[in-house]
């Protein structure tokens, strides 16, 4: 079983718990699940080489999991969890996905209606028979077709945090095939969307005939769609279609431009040929029949006259006109990044302790990073309020003078209450070095409402940060409503940063929102959203590409600035030194708090 497989199962277990009532418990396996998911090795090898002793080591794994882990990876089945859905036969990750479903609405719906599937409830809700339940209604019925609506439009794509691994051990598979001399990732998985489809790989081969016969015998590889001498496709067993396409070295770099597209930006691409009297397809830029170039893309792009255009930006959205004009960006790079400044750890809902995080950061090659847990507004996560929150500050200043080459920097994630006020204190706001602040509650309010909530959060004199700001999960839970332009404009005006959160069910914001903040002079921070050390390589993974995606330079991302020079772009250009951090005080007789 993959690790995201035993993950689910342990999440299962933690929602049979919570119908229960059981305390603790469900936040344990959360946890676990979460450090399951993240881990870098697939458990079963490390079963393999270890035993349970080995999966008793994981940090979250205690003796009792690492049972149920061998039992899992030995038999592909944990009886506990069988017993439960025995009792309560529902398709409990499908329906916990849709927006406002939790474990205890499931358990109601089951037995008052006897909902199993997203098809039951679809059906209840269309016959009014939600509305009857306790701590349900109309309104609830109404929200839950607009998340079912929404679940339908996400069907037939996965993330890319799911895609990406695969495809790219699949294309290091081929890679060490006898005769393969080269092998590249190519549409929309190369362009980094969010979502994928399909997947497709180019390679240059000396027996083509072989190398697709090794393809379609893969272990991933669950139906062949088609199979021929030079391509193939196929399904793999988590349902992700690849095509695979075996291609002469002297078109290998029309072949990659081709099939990377996306389709909108090969058509202008052609049609700036054809303007030039040639041909481009997938074989080469050819006048008559002799061919110009084929054998690189760089060929390609500058017998057309053009700057070689990066694959993030391939979406026939200015970027032809830009590299004909030499104005194309210079890219941020995965390297640029020195900092991080959103993490969650044991003193909230995260997995691991500051010192923990802290030591994976340095090792990362990060210089700082911020410690943001949640605060109380989040009651879910034991959020801090001002008493906890000054507790963890002292104990990162004592982090601090024991940790050498990381400098950790007093944060915390604060809640933005319905009328947009915060759920701290402006007096020990100010004591922070970042103050992160964030939408988790209410989702539903009217675009003007959200907006004018955003608004007035944003205008805070010690808010810094606005995190994740549209409060998206990639095909679980769609953005709020809200006025992404004004958000931009306040964030300009009040000199707040606007995060893009690289977790990857969030990639928040949004590529067309990076763009427009570049556009409009705002900065931006690119952070993790890390709940385990695991997940604080996720900028430079998924969140880089992101902002490349929305045209971003690392001189619009505020992270790639030495800590000292962060900490004084942010508002009232705060130093990092403790007598600056009351820098906002003169601010505070100002703050609205209506």
């Amino acid at each position: 079983m993959r690790n995201v497989e035993l993950a689910r199962c342990f999440r299962d277990l933690a929602a049979y718990l919570e119908m229960e009532d059981v305390p603790f418990k469900p936040r344990a396996y959360e946890k676990a699940a979460l450090a399951i998911e993240s881990y870098d090795r697939p458990l079963a090898e490390v079963y393999r080489d270890g035993g349970a002793k080995a999966l008793r080591a994981i940090p979250g794994i205690g003796a009792s999991m690492a049972d149920k882990l061998e039992e899992l990876i030995k038999t592909g089945k944990c009886a506990l969890r069988e017993q439960y859905h025995a009792r309560m036969p529902v398709e409990l990750a499908t329906l916990t996905a849709i927006e406002g479903i939790g474990p205890k609405a499931v358990k109601v719906l089951y037995e008052k209606l006897a909902v199993r599937t997203v098809e039951d409830l679809e059906a209840a809700v269309r016959a009014g028979k939600v509305r009857s339940l306790p701590h349900f209604g109309e309104r609830s019925e109404q929200k839950m077709l607009k998340a079912l609506a929404f679940l339908r439009t996400t069907g037939g794509r996965q993330p890319l945090a799911v895609t990406l691994p695969i495809v790219e051990q699949i294309a290091a598979a081929l890679a060490r095939l006898p005769g393969v001399e080269r092998v590249a990732v190519a549409g929309s998985v190369r362009r980094r969307k969010e979502t994928i489809g399909d997947a497709d790989l180019l390679v240059v081969a000396r027996k083509g005939d072989a190398v697709v016969q090794a393809f379609v015998t893969l272990p991933q590889v669950e139906r062949v769609l088609g199979q021929g001498r030079t391509k193939s496709s196929v399904k793999l067993a988590g349902g992700l279609q690849v095509d695979l396409r075996v291609v002469p070295a002297e078109s290998f770099g029309a072949a990659l431009c081709y099939f990377t597209g996306s389709k909108s930006h090969n058509v202008a691409l052609r049609q700036l040929a054809i303007k030039q009297r040639l041909k481009l397809n997938e074989y080469g830029l050819f006048r008559g029949a002799r061919r110009l170039a084929g054998r690189t893309e760089e060929e390609i792009y500058a017998r057309l006259g053009l700057a070689y255009v990066p694959p993030e930006l391939r979406e026939d959205q200015g970027e032809i006109e830009a590299a004909r004009s030499g104005a194309l960006p210079q890219l941020i790079e995965p390297g640029a990044l020195r900092g991080d400044l959103q993490t969650q750890t044991d003193w909230t809902d995260g997995a691991d302790s500051m010192e923990a995080m802290a030591r994976e950061a340095k090792r990362l090659g990060l210089e700082y990073i911020a410690i943001t847990d949640h605060t109380q507004g989040l009651t879910m996560t034991g959020g801090s309020d001002e008493t906890k929150l000054r507790k963890q500050m002292a104990e990162i200043d004592g982090l601090n003078a024991r940790l050498g080459g990381i400098r950790v920097l007093r944060g915390a994630e604060v809640n933005i209450d319905k009328d947009g006020m915060l759920d701290i204190d402006d007096e020990t706001l100010a004591a922070l070095d970042v103050v992160g602040i964030a939408v988790h509650s209410h989702f539903d309010l009217p675009r003007a409402e959200m907006t004018r909530r955003i608004v007035r959060a944003m205008r805070n004199p010690n808010a810094d940060i606005l995190f994740h700001p549209t409060g998206r999960k990639i095909q679980k839970r769609e953005a709020y409503d809200v006025d992404m332009d004004a958000i931009i404009a306040t964030a300009r005006e009040t000199g707040t940063v606007l995060e893009l959160d690289a977790y990857p069910d969030r990639l928040d914001l949004k590529d067309e929102h990076v763009r427009k903040a570049v556009q409009a002079g705002v900065p931006i921070v690119i952070d993790s959203d890390a709940h385990s050390v695991k997940h604080l390589a996720f900028p430079r993974q998924y969140g880089v590409d992101q902002a490349r995606r929305g045209w971003a330079t690392a001189a619009d991302v505020l992270n790639t600035r030495p800590g000292d020079a962060f900490l004084a772009a942010l508002k009232g250009g705060r130093q990092a030194a403790a007598g600056s951090r009351n820098r906002r005080a003169r601010n505070r007789a100002r703050t609205p708090r209506s």
